[in-house]
């Protein structure tokens, strides 16, 4: 699948999901970036200190609330990493 159309079915699916937002939205679109910046291999590793920036997003609380959240609506799964050396893992839901 490739990012566009990830992202097409994602913005799709959400259009009838009232619980996600615009911020949600940004941190999903970044991940998709970085996802087809890797080559596009699922998991996407990577460290929260690199997509925060690119979501714009400012603070780690905000952060992990809003993974937290596409997390648990089924958009991504999310294994988090608390190690300094190995990012975390994002799977991309192909919806």
């Amino acid at each position: 699948m490739e990012s566009l159309e990830l992202l097409e079915n994602f913005l799709s699916k959400i259009s009838k999901d009232g619980r996600v937002g615009i911020a949600h939205i940004g941190l999903y679109a970044c991940l998709v970036g970085l996802w087809k910046a890797k080559g596009c291999q699922n998991p996407l590793v990577t460290f929260g200190s690199k997509v925060m920036p690119a979501a714009k997003i400012g603070s780690t609380a905000t952060y992990h609330k809003l993974i937290k959240e596409l997390n648990d609506y089924g958009y991504i799964k999310y294994e988090r990493s608390f190690s300094n050396v190995q990012g975390s893992r994002f799977y991309l839901i192909q919806q």
